[in-house]
């Protein structure tokens, strides 16, 4: 049964973003997602180009961070974590994938810089002025999310692992509070 290009596609992004959970971006071959995909190998060249503009696309993400200036000022640190841990707990593999090879692969860690600078430090000096630049606060955010996100779905961490997501919220958002307007 033929695919058209865009099923083929899809096909490969669900396949890659599976090897890179699993194994990782170093360990993660063309040849084994495309056999994933049901693919010959050539095809995934053709559609992406090359293994690291492969991964580029399957983990680009939107984290769709909410207008915190539409929150009460008192609950922007809550509302953030909540957003946060809500996007975790519906992630298709991005977000595991990224975080899993980010501290081996630079390419990686890059994609995360750029995510954060991207997507979450213009929501943060949306908040106007805290206790820091908005570039020390949203590295401040990050430290805190990523570092709960790692221990909670990649070392799967108890009992952070089996903690209902309010409670995690109730326990980030303080210093999250902090971070983002003093």
């Amino acid at each position: 049964m033929r695919r058209s290009a865009e099923e083929t596609k899809r096909a490969i992004l669900a396949a890659a973003r599976e090897r890179f959970a699993a194994d990782g971006y170093d360990r993660a071959t063309v040849r084994a997602i495309a056999a994933a995909a049901g693919i010959d190998p050539s095809m995934v060249m053709r559609y992406f180009g090359s293994k690291e503009n492969l991964f580029a696309t399957a983990a680009d993400f939107d984290l769709a961070v909410p207008d915190l200036r539409r929150e009460p000022r008192e609950r922007v640190g809550a509302a953030l974590a909540a957003h946060f841990f809500r996007r975790w707990e519906h992630d298709d593999g991005q977000l595991r994938i990224l975080l899993r090879t980010a501290v081996t692969e630079e390419e990686v860690a890059a994609r995360i810089r750029a995510i954060l600078a991207d997507q979450v430090a213009p929501r943060i000096a949306d908040l106007g002025p805290g206790a820091a630049d908005p570039g020390t606060r949203a590295g401040m955010v990050a430290s805190q999310l990523l570092g709960v996100a790692l221990c909670r779905y990649v070392l799967r961490l108890p009992p952070l692992d089996t903690m209902d997501t309010e409670e995690v919220v109730a326990w980030i958002g303080p210093a999250l509070q902090r971070y983002l307007v003093g």
